[in-house]
């Protein structure tokens, strides 16, 4: 069925078993045989490198150690006492650019360790046999608010409940898991394993989730401030920016988020539109998510167009090569300028770039490329009136996540100190926790 004011855009371009097998577990997870052979390559390193490449610094080479000797739940100990999304981090993590670049074998023999196949053997192994790992201390009497119910403020919301406080998670969304929930890509985490893994972490008890409130929409700052001993804040970003070309606001051009949300949430892929001829704009995650979804939904041509260089792009090396595998086209050098089309999106312009060292500028070299489909992936904001401190539409915060405003942390993405990445936000939330605590425990002194 084609809609109407984008001819272009139409549902079940591929039947529902292609898709499926489209959308298939982009990793196998390892058997127990293959666990044993990854685990035995590693060095197990004294000072080991891939430790200080992890965001949430795992204790990696104990844990494939665990593995090797056959304590794959011991293992997941280890890995979730730092990093209590370690499941998701298994499947997500641009682990090249992180442990597995760092790892001796890869500078020795271009070959890491597999190190997120065998977090995620770990992980997994241990959330199928056994109940939540973690105990909460004794109650502390304190409250603390927590907003968002994203990695950030998911992992902070677990660490203050094992400390013993009670904590509450206000979420603008009526499903928790932020980012992991509605941002993945449908084939790093299948099987609903995004909300499976956020009921398993609640198992910890002390956390209340409250559905559909954010900042602005049933809550204030200054009302959370008083009523709760200290609030951390894991908004995300939920804006998204304006395409500034001309012909921006015609049918068919659309938000790279919104459609990747959308799809997650999709009972049925082979009912959810895409275009024949996709182009998307921008250079990150986002944007091979967006491509390589739209191409196994089957459209016919998927480009990615990008202003910069490509080693500029914030997406890494694995990404665009997987992207490339899947016969996403990458142009580099090249701005929209212009979407022609009779009130939907028929064509789109691109002017390429060049960098003077100044800046970029347009060299006057234009392409068009049929385009009935336009993805934004050109960066989220922040949309937050709550007199904190920001920098660049970010929260300014310490190492430690406080903010300029007494009794509030931040933490991931909202941050100043946020980078795209679930791994780095669960750090942050977890520090965070621990600061919290460490002030909450002054209090009482």
């Amino acid at each position: 069925m084609t809609d109407t004011l984008t001819p272009g855009i139409a549902t079940g371009r591929l039947s529902e078993e292609r898709v499926a097998a489209n959308f298939a577990d982009l990793h196998r997870p390892l058997d127990l045989h293959e666990a044993a052979v990854a685990a035995d390559r590693c060095y197990f390193c004294h000072d080991a490198p891939c430790i200080a490449a992890c965001p949430t610094e795992i204790d990696i080479p104990l844990f494939i150690r665990q593995i090797a000797t056959g304590q794959p739940e011991a293992a997941a100990e280890t890995i979730l006492a730092q990093n209590i999304f370690g499941g998701m981090c298994a499947r997500v993590c641009p682990t090249e650019d992180l442990c597995e670049g760092a790892c001796v074998r890869e500078a020795a023999e271009g070959k890491p360790v597999e190190i997120g196949r065998l977090q995620r053997h770990a992980t997994d192994a241990l959330m199928a046999r056994q109940g939540h790992p973690f105990t909460r201390a004794p109650a502390t009497g304190k409250r603390v608010a927590v907003v968002g119910a994203g990695p950030a403020g998911l992992a902070c919301a677990h660490r203050l409940a094992t400390k013993g406080h009670e904590v509450v998670v206000y979420d603008a969304k009526d499903k928790p898991g932020g980012l992991n929930e509605f941002g993945i890509a449908a084939y790093k985490s299948t099987d609903d394993f995004a909300a499976r893994e956020v009921e398993w972490l609640l198992e910890i008890g002390g956390i209340t989730l409250e559905r559909g409130r954010s900042l602005g929409h049933g809550l204030s700052l200054d009302a959370l401030r008083q009523k709760f001993d200290a609030v951390f804040l894991g908004l995300g970003l939920g804006g998204v920016n304006a395409l500034s070309a001309d012909g921006a606001g015609k049918d068919g051009v659309m938000d790279a988020v919104g459609f990747i949300a959308a799809l997650r949430q999709a009972d049925d892929l082979t009912a959810l539109p895409v275009g024949r001829n996709v182009v998307v704009i921008g250079g990150g995650m986002t944007a091979i998510d967006v491509a390589v979804q739209s191409k196994l939904l089957g459209a016919e041509n998927v480009t990615i167009a990008y202003r910069r260089d490509r080693d500029r792009m914030g997406a890494s090396k694995y990404e665009q090569d997987l992207a490339a595998s899947k016969g996403v086209r990458i142009v580099c050098n090249a701005m929209p300028v212009a979407i022609h089309g009779n009130g939907a999106a028929a064509e789109i312009e691109l002017e390429y770039t060049a960098d003077n060292g100044t800046g970029l500028t347009g060299t006057g070299e234009r392409m068009r490329l049929p385009a009935d489909q336009v993805f934004r992936a050109i960066g989220q904001t922040l949309t937050l009136e709550a007199g904190l401190h920001l920098e660049r539409g970010k929260i300014v915060v310490e190492k430690a996540g406080r903010t300029s405003m007494d009794g509030v942390w931040a933490g991931g993405d909202c941050t100043n100190r946020g980078d795209d990445l679930t791994v780095t936000a669960v750090a942050q939330g977890r520090d965070a926790a621990e600061d919290i605590h460490a002030a909450l425990s002054r209090s009482d002194a």
